[in-house]
């Protein structure tokens, strides 16, 4: 269990900063072993048990942190389920639990960076909550080298999938065509070019972004294509070197000599399940799931344009300053929805990144409209 509360801090050393940080970290607690309790009800029993003992542990750390609060006079108050963890219960419900499992496991990851960081973490929480993140990775993939740099949370460029494209994705279609209509509103009051200029902007921003993600899919998928064919030769003309290459694989994940050898001499056996096996442990790739473009292409384009829809309709049932402010309104709340949830994968408390969003959207918008205002008055 570790050193107790009491045992390990001492109250003149603990200022309020402090004590606010503590109320953080058993808040942060507290969530995380309820979102656990409720996902361990959608998955089957063995990530049932697992989720369940990672829901106990958190509540031990909890108790930690709720120890050195009530030391400092500190009331407890059962806090709420914050904005993050019913996003992430929606999207697991919605989607599945995998969906959300890379958000999770770079919360884990934070605190351990945190805990690391604080005098006052009870021994061994730090190195508790690295077991988390890599029990969950694990758990979530068959690729072992994939599972452990998702642990990691350092390699972040795959993590939440389609999910997290698709939110970015609508996420520029919003504040691309609300700065485009507002520039052109600040530049003219006739709702036919304001309308106009929205539903190209749409279209426009929807395509390019459409035909972006297919070239980068695509040539990303012949590169992999490429690296599987290469690694096909390879074990056409040098089978020896290969089976050599899976035994050192397998040695290195803990089996002895004997084991290894024996399971490289299974691998090897079959020509494609050798040439899968080599992909997933040496090169990292899934053979079966190198990306779809057309697959890509159509999500970033319907992504882009609900984003870009969203200022734009407003301007379909309205003309004016009516129809302005409710674009504005209707943006800025759209903004603030896109940035809590972004905060879902960033980590970041849902204010923040809901006001950070609307202050970036927001002056974008309003810086072209006043250009829209200054070029419309020259030329006229």
């Amino acid at each position: 269990m570790g050193t107790s509360a009491g045992d390990r801090v001492n109250r003149a050393a603990v200022g309020p900063a402090e004590v606010v940080r503590f109320e953080t970290f058993w808040r942060d607690e507290v969530a995380a072993a309820a979102l656990y309790r409720d996902l361990a009800g959608l998955v089957d029993d063995d990530r049932r048990r697992l989720l369940l003992e990672l829901a106990a542990t958190e509540e031990r750390h909890a108790a930690h942190w709720a120890a050195l609060l009530e030391e400092q006079g500190r009331e407890l108050v059962e806090p709420s389920r914050p904005w993050r963890h019913r996003v992430l219960l929606l999207v697991a419900r919605r989607f599945g639990v995998d969906r959300v499992l890379p958000a999770v496991i770079r919360a884990e990851a934070a605190d351990r960076d945190r805990y690391r960081a604080s005098v006052h973490a009870a021994p061994g929480m730090a190195d508790e909550e690295t077991a988390h993140g890599r029990a969950l990775a694990l758990a979530s993939t068959d690729d072992v080298g994939a599972g452990l740099a998702l642990a990691d949370a350092r390699h972040r460029t795959s993590a939440g999938g389609s999910l997290r494209a698709a939110v970015f994705g609508a996420n520029d279609g919003l504040v691309s065509n609300f700065a485009l209509i507002m520039g052109i509103a600040g530049g003219t009051g006739d709702p036919a070019v304001i309308l106009l200029a929205g539903i190209a902007g749409l279209v426009a921003g929807a395509g390019s972004m459409a035909a972006g993600e297919w070239v980068s899919v695509r040539s990303q998928r012949e590169l992999y294509e490429r690296e599987l064919e290469v690694e096909r030769w390879e074990l056409a003309t040098f089978p020896d070197d290969e089976h050599h290459e899976l035994e050192l694989i397998y040695r290195a994940k803990g089996l002895d000599g004997d084991a290894a050898r024996t399971m490289a001499d299974a691998i090897m056996a079959d020509p494609d399940v050798a040439l899968d096996t080599l992909a997933r442990e040496e090169l990292g790739l899934n053979p079966g799931d190198l990306g779809s473009p057309w697959t890509a292409a159509i999500s970033s384009f319907l992504a882009f344009a609900v984003g870009a829809l969203v200022p734009l309709l407003p301007f379909v049932f309205a003309t004016g300053t009516a129809g302005l402010v409710t674009s504005a309104a209707v943006s800025a709340l759209a903004l603030a929805t896109v940035g809590a949830t972004i905060s879902v994968f960033t980590g970041r408390p849902a204010w923040r990144s809901a006001l950070r969003m609307v202050v970036i959207g927001g002056g974008a918008a309003a810086a072209t409209y006043l250009i829209g205002s200054v070029v419309g008055v020259t030329l006229d």
